[in-house]
Protein backbone atom coordinates (compact mmCIF):
# COMPACT_ATOMS: atom_id res chain seq x y z
CA UNK A 1 0.00 0.00 0.00
CA UNK A 2 1.21 3.62 -1.31
CA UNK A 3 1.15 6.59 0.78
CA UNK A 4 -1.79 7.85 -0.86
CA UNK A 5 -3.86 4.63 -0.78
CA UNK A 6 -3.21 4.79 2.33
CA UNK A 7 -4.59 7.98 3.24
CA UNK A 8 -7.54 7.43 0.96
CA UNK A 9 -8.11 4.26 3.06
CA UNK A 10 -8.22 5.54 5.97
CA UNK A 11 -10.36 8.69 4.93
CA UNK A 12 -12.95 5.98 3.36
CA UNK A 13 -12.92 4.33 6.50
CA UNK A 14 -13.23 6.65 8.70
CA UNK A 15 -15.30 5.45 11.50
CA UNK A 16 -14.75 1.75 10.14
CA UNK A 17 -13.14 -0.01 13.69
CA UNK A 18 -14.05 -3.98 11.78
CA UNK A 19 -11.39 -5.63 9.88
CA UNK A 20 -7.85 -5.49 9.64
CA UNK A 21 -5.22 -2.74 8.96
CA UNK A 22 -1.91 -3.90 7.29
CA UNK A 23 1.75 -2.38 8.71
CA UNK A 24 1.67 -0.19 5.98
CA UNK A 25 -1.42 1.17 5.91
CA UNK A 26 -1.13 1.98 9.50
CA UNK A 27 2.54 3.53 9.41
CA UNK A 28 1.99 5.86 6.15
CA UNK A 29 -1.11 6.77 7.90
CA UNK A 30 0.65 7.93 10.96
CA UNK A 31 3.38 9.75 9.16
CA UNK A 32 0.59 11.56 7.45
CA UNK A 33 -0.88 13.13 10.14
CA UNK A 34 2.70 13.98 11.97
CA UNK A 35 3.35 15.72 8.53
CA UNK A 36 -0.19 17.02 8.64
CA UNK A 37 0.22 18.20 12.42
CA UNK A 38 3.89 20.17 11.67
CA UNK A 39 3.18 21.64 8.51
CA UNK A 40 -0.31 23.08 9.69
CA UNK A 41 1.30 23.82 13.27
CA UNK A 42 4.04 26.29 10.71
CA UNK A 43 0.44 28.19 10.13
CA UNK A 44 -1.38 28.83 13.00
CA UNK A 45 -2.26 26.91 15.93
CA UNK A 46 -6.17 27.22 15.39
CA UNK A 47 -5.17 25.29 11.95
CA UNK A 48 -3.12 22.45 13.46
CA UNK A 49 -5.86 22.40 16.25
CA UNK A 50 -8.51 21.34 13.65
CA UNK A 51 -6.67 19.49 11.63
CA UNK A 52 -5.79 17.15 14.69
CA UNK A 53 -9.72 16.89 15.14
CA UNK A 54 -10.14 16.15 12.15
CA UNK A 55 -7.79 13.11 11.47
CA UNK A 56 -8.34 12.06 15.58
CA UNK A 57 -11.10 9.59 14.59
CA UNK A 58 -10.20 7.53 11.67
CA UNK A 59 -6.77 7.64 13.40
CA UNK A 60 -8.43 6.11 16.37
CA UNK A 61 -9.89 3.57 13.84
CA UNK A 62 -6.98 3.19 11.98
CA UNK A 63 -5.25 1.95 15.05
CA UNK A 64 -7.39 -0.12 16.30
CA UNK A 65 -7.96 -2.12 13.00
CA UNK A 66 -4.08 -2.08 13.47
CA UNK A 67 -4.76 -3.83 16.59
CA UNK A 68 -6.60 -6.72 14.82
CA UNK A 69 -4.23 -7.66 12.33
CA UNK A 70 -1.81 -8.67 15.65
CA UNK A 71 -5.09 -10.72 16.81
CA UNK A 72 -5.29 -7.75 19.55
CA UNK A 73 -8.44 -6.64 21.21
CA UNK A 74 -8.88 -2.72 19.28
CA UNK A 75 -9.42 -1.19 23.01
CA UNK A 76 -5.93 -2.30 24.14
CA UNK A 77 -4.97 1.16 22.73
CA UNK A 78 -6.23 2.36 26.05
CA UNK A 79 -2.78 1.47 27.00
CA UNK A 80 -1.49 4.17 25.13
CA UNK A 81 -2.87 6.77 27.56
CA UNK A 82 0.28 5.34 29.94
CA UNK A 83 2.76 8.00 29.29
CA UNK A 84 5.95 6.92 27.87
CA UNK A 85 5.27 3.37 28.75
CA UNK A 86 2.22 3.13 27.01
CA UNK A 87 3.24 4.68 23.77
CA UNK A 88 5.83 2.16 23.63
CA UNK A 89 3.88 -1.03 24.34
CA UNK A 90 1.68 0.82 21.14
CA UNK A 91 4.52 1.17 19.13
CA UNK A 92 5.66 -2.43 19.13
CA UNK A 93 2.36 -3.82 18.72
CA UNK A 94 1.23 -1.96 15.90
CA UNK A 95 5.27 -3.12 14.81
CA UNK A 96 4.69 -6.72 14.49
CA UNK A 97 3.48 -8.24 11.76
CA UNK A 98 -0.71 -9.57 11.28
CA UNK A 99 -1.54 -13.01 12.53
CA UNK A 100 -3.32 -15.92 10.32
CA UNK A 101 -5.46 -17.68 11.11
CA UNK A 102 -7.23 -14.60 13.17
CA UNK A 103 -10.43 -14.22 14.99
CA UNK A 104 -10.95 -10.13 12.93
CA UNK A 105 -11.72 -11.53 9.45
CA UNK A 106 -8.80 -12.68 6.95
CA UNK A 107 -5.91 -10.53 6.58
CA UNK A 108 -6.34 -6.58 4.86
CA UNK A 109 -6.34 -7.10 1.10
CA UNK A 110 -3.46 -6.04 -0.83
CA UNK A 111 -2.93 -3.15 -2.64
CA UNK A 112 -4.57 -2.75 -6.13
CA UNK A 113 -7.44 -5.63 -4.82
CA UNK A 114 -11.03 -4.78 -4.33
Amino acid sequence: MTFVESIKTCFSKYADFNGRASRPEFWWWALFVFLGSAATGVVSHLVSALFSLAVLLPYVAVAARRLHDTDRSGWLQLVGLIPLIGWIVMIYWCAQPGKEPNRFGSAAAPAGSG
